[in-house]
């Protein structure tokens, strides 16, 4: 079928539906004479009248009638596909790809996307957890979480934390064995938790600041780990001190199984950001990722 037969016959159907021209025309957009001759055309065409026209009404004729019949579910058919294309284009899908640390992932990524996924079956999400500074461009991401300290000039950064910050804990029974440590220079009398990095490989050094002084201390203990549970483990069994976020111990403090040392040594600082590149254009996928991150910041930040 040709466009324009396709465009008369959606003029006859106005016409006979509203059976006035006048209505009609003003529900196509185009003039009463338009539509006029839209429809005698498509009347020569088929060599049978369509309509019945008086001063006073429209009617469609037994011919008209019949093709009527015809027209409504095909092009109503037409019509529902149309609309479902439409809303397919701005129906958010696709994959996302995320490069984050495992504390990010674990305590910003994975909250949103266990709540954003069973709303939206058509997005895929993949999170890839490393320490290293990932190139999101030549691997291939749509994003990387990193903290706001950390980032780079040339990205987008979107906040999707609120601030962090590091303690230095230990069980009582290590404390009332071993002592407190009163300055970061006591931390080499005592047995500490390394970090094994998962990006570089390195043994992390203990960050510390108080009044604008930093440093980064070198620890030394019987164990060394990779990862922050079984540090947290490693800590409640007594096996020295750790440094470790203090959200992911907030439960031990709060029970007294781990205590706090060195505290005004440990300062908060800028939590994590999305970052992204601005010369790709986000997909309607992403474009929701992002706004339940905001909003679940926004959440945290109310209830705080």
């Amino acid at each position: 079928m040709r466009r324009e037969e396709l465009v008369d016959l959606s003029a006859f159907m106005a016409v006979a539906e509203e059976q006035n021209f006048t209505r009609a025309a003003a529900k196509l957009g185009t003039s009463q004479s338009a539509l006029s001759h839209t429809v005698r055309r498509l009347e020569t065409r088929l060599g049978v009248r369509l309509l019945t026209r008086t001063t006073r009404s429209v009617a469609p004729t037994e011919a008209g009638e019949r093709l009527l019949a015809t027209l409504r579910p095909a092009l109503g058919a037409i019509g529902d596909q149309l609309a479902a294309i439409s809303e397919l284009r701005d129906r958010p899908s696709g994959t996302i790809r995320i490069t984050a640390g495992d504390h990010a992932a674990r305590t910003v990524l994975w909250p949103v996307i266990a709540r954003l996924l069973p709303d939206y079956p058509e997005v895929h999400v993949e999170i890839s957890v490393d320490g290293a500074f990932a190139d999101i461009v030549a691997e291939r991401f749509d994003a990387g979480v990193r903290l706001g300290e950390a980032l780079a000039k040339d990205m987008i950064a979107v906040r999707i934390s609120p601030e962090l910050r590091m303690v230095v804990v230990a069980s009582p029974a290590y404390l009332a064995r071993a002592g407190t440590p009163q300055t970061p220079q006591d931390l080499a009398q005592h047995r500490c938790i390394n970090r094994r990095m998962l990006g570089s490989g390195g043994l992390y050094a203990w960050e510390l600041e108080k009044d604008g002084h930093e440093l980064r201390v070198r620890v030394e203990g019987q164990l060394t780990l990779n990862t922050s549970d079984l540090i947290r483990r490693a800590a409640l069994a007594g096996l020295g001190l750790a440094f470790v976020m203090e959200d992911e111990v907030a439960g031990d403090l709060a029970a007294g199984t781990l205590q706090c040392v060195l505290e005004d040594w440990c300062p908060p600082f800028p939590g994590y950001h999305l970052y992204y590149t601005s010369k790709r254009q986000p997909s309607a996928a992403f474009s929701v990722f992002v706004n339940a991150l905001r909003a679940q910041l926004r959440t945290l930040e109310n209830s705080a």
